[in-house]
């Protein structure tokens, strides 16, 4: 992935405990590092010789949102001019359920109108991922 013109984000639902929005980020993360393995970079040795395992190559700014915000992101990227971007949203049905067989199947039955979503994650073309979070502040 070209880290310069290319950019990774992902938006938390604001109202959510913390434990949630942390829960909530990493599911996100590492579904990213699943579908773009390419961003992870190669593991690191420090100066006593122990060896790190490699993370992201670049950051991956935090905004907030609300259940609205995000909501109307994922709508609009299901439009054909951001099918390009990578896309990984996490919502409270797939919070709710206690195994992933148990959310295939309440997914099969479910439609995209009625999840509320927790967050999303966005990556792709800078342009395109700052078209539909400019605006957005960090969260903090």
């Amino acid at each position: 992935m070209d880290v310069q013109n290319k950019k990774c984000v992902m938006i938390l639902d604001e109202h959510l405990p913390a434990g949630m929005a942390a829960n909530t980020a990493a599911i996100m993360g590492i579904t990213l590092g699943k579908k773009l393995p390419e961003v992870v970079g190669a593991d690191v040795t420090d100066k006593t010789g122990k060896e790190h395992l490699g993370i992201i190559a670049f950051p991956v700014p935090i905004l907030k949102g609300n259940a609205e915000s995000i909501k109307a992101i994922r709508e609009k990227l299901y439009e054909p001019d951001f099918s390009d971007l990578t896309v990984v949203d996490f919502s409270d049905l797939a919070q709710g359920c206690k195994t992933y067989d148990e959310f295939i199947e309440k997914m099969k039955v479910t439609s995209e109108d009625d999840l509320h979503y927790l967050g999303i994650a966005i990556c792709g073309a800078k342009k395109k991922v700052n078209k539909l979070t400019g605006n957005m502040p960090l969260l903090r």
